[in-house]
């Protein structure tokens, strides 16, 4: 399937004028900063403080503002239009990521500098966060093509912070009682957190490579569901 950068990139400016104007979107940006400066001074738990704040983010801003920017679409029935010009899937699930992933990077590139984090790999590190915009950008996405309005599209979020957040750090308390919950290990955000956690000193290549194949697959998985669905949502309605 060919791609037109061209093509994306409208749909990027178009996406970015309509977001300036989305006050209640847009405001998102500012939370993951706020939860750096609040989280910033935790001292010995900043592994998990920053863990913490990026998990969030994903969630908060990255994946609800990709989910508004698709259903505000599908509210003003110009979502299906966009099927109807010589746009591709690909060039309009690229267009319309762009933006989401260009404010997710930067955003969270100031939390982290706010906070003081120093990563043990700067690679490692830095292909995380690629993996885990795309992942939760894909995320938003499916909450987006099940959305009929904004407001769908903002409770779909909080079922998709408790099961990509809360079910997994749950299951992780319980796993010592119940040891099925230890699957609860292999969810992205964990994985997340056990890349941030690792110490400076005495880790191996192979540390770095377990959360970062895991969050990989869950990125591929995710980015397909949401191709086959964006595809499937627009040919039912």
């Amino acid at each position: 399937m060919s791609i037109s950068l061209k093509r994306a990139g409208a749909i990027f400016v178009k996406d970015y004028k309509e977001f300036s104007r989305n006050y209640a979107v847009s405001i998102m940006l500012v939370f993951p900063i706020i939860f750096a400066f609040l989280f910033r001074g935790v001292g010995p738990l900043l592994p998990g403080a920053i863990g913490f704040v990026l998990n969030f983010s994903f969630v908060l801003l990255t994946s609800f503002a990709q989910a508004c920017l698709i259903a505000e679409e599908k509210e003003r029935n110009t979502l299906r239009s966009l099927m109807m010009t010589p746009a591709t899937t690909i060039d309009v699930l690229i267009g319309k990521s762009a933006l989401v992933f260009v404010m997710s990077a930067v955003v969270l590139a100031i939390a982290t500098y706010i906070m003081g984090y120093k990563p043990v790999s700067i690679g490692a590190f830095v292909t995380a966060i690629i993996f885990s915009i795309i992942l939760y950008t894909a995320a938003g996405t499916i909450c987006g093509l099940f959305s009929k309005t904004l407001l769908d599209a903002s409770l779909s979020i909080i079922a998709l912070s408790i099961v990509f957040t809360g079910v997994p750090y749950g299951g992780m308390l319980l796993a010592g009682d119940y040891p099925i919950f230890k699957v609860m290990e292999y969810a992205p955000n964990i994985q997340l957190v056990r890349l941030l956690d690792i110490p400076h000193v005495g880790f191996t290549m192979r540390d770095l490579l377990k959360p970062l194949v895991i969050i990989l697959a869950w990125t591929v998985v995710m980015t397909i569901v949401s191709i086959v669905l964006y595809q499937r949502r627009l040919k039912d309605e």
